[in-house]
């Protein structure tokens, strides 16, 4: 899913094309990427794009007359920039915005106290953060994905919120570079840069320990050990069902597994 640097760089390129131009025309497959109908979405066509926004993980468009279009891409929608015209594709395409000098389409690659990792990703208490990005702040923050937020001392606290800030930021600066003044076709949860996220079994940056992960639905949790978790391996659900009492519990009784 994008996540704030990488919706923010959309945003960007978003502010190079379409502010100030006219939306003239809106195609769409099916109106179920729709969670609104009224006004309709048709009342948007001749408007012009008049700010870009963002708003956790949700880009907003304002357009004239208080209209505004909001997207959340969700874990599988992109944007593409294309030639004026372009075609919506059938499999992986929900709708495409004209403008005079291009075809915005939008794309889909594929159809309390809590954890730390829980508490990253939910919307309702840090907007703009994912599966992708919680990983690496964790990491930098040195503290476990499945620590419980009421455990939090004060140290922790201030080594989390520094983490966030730092960890985002950096990132936002480095898609920037990478995207510079084109449009960011290759918009992904994974880079290949990143320490922690997607690195199951290469050695953690900061120590050297492999990064270890935890598997659940279509999701995985990277983590490195040594520096999250002193030592302690966390259980994968499906894998720890299989091996039982033979789990190993630290790095140590993998290495001798």
């Amino acid at each position: 899913m994008p996540e704030l640097p990488e919706v923010t760089v959309y945003v960007e390129a978003f502010e190079r094309r379409i502010r100030g131009e006219p939306l003239e025309g809106i195609r769409y497959r099916s109106p179920s990427f729709l969670k609104t109908y009224n006004p309709p979405l048709s009342a948007a066509t001749g408007t012009r794009v008049q700010a870009l926004r963002r708003i956790g993980k949700r880009i907003v468009w304002e357009m004239e007359g208080d209209i505004f279009l909001v997207f959340h891409l969700m874990i599988a929608g992109r944007f593409r920039w294309k030639e004026r015209g372009a075609t919506v594709p059938k499999k992986l395409g929900h709708a495409a915005f004209d403008f005079p000098k291009g075809t915005l389409l939008l794309a889909a690659l594929a159809r309390e106290n809590r954890t730390l990792k829980r508490a990253l990703t939910d919307p309702r208490i840090f907007s703009g953060i994912g599966n992708a990005h919680s990983d690496e702040i964790l990491l930098d923050a040195k503290l476990s994905p499945v620590k419980r937020t009421h455990r939090l001392d004060d140290g922790d606290v201030q080594r989390l919120f520094d983490a966030t800030r730092r960890s985002l930021s950096e990132w936002i600066e480095r898609l920037r570079s990478e995207v510079g003044d084109g449009f960011p076709d290759k918009v992904t949860a994974f880079h290949p840069e990143m320490k922690a996220h997607g690195k199951y079994g290469k050695p953690c940056p900061q120590c050297g320990s492999p990064i270890q992960r935890i598997v659940y639905a279509a999701n995985e949790t990277n983590y490195c050990a040594e520096c999250q978790t002193g030592g302690k391996l966390l259980k994968d659900r499906a894998l720890s069902r299989i091996l039982g009492e033979d789990w190993p519990k630290t790095l140590e009784e993998l290495e001798e597994a």
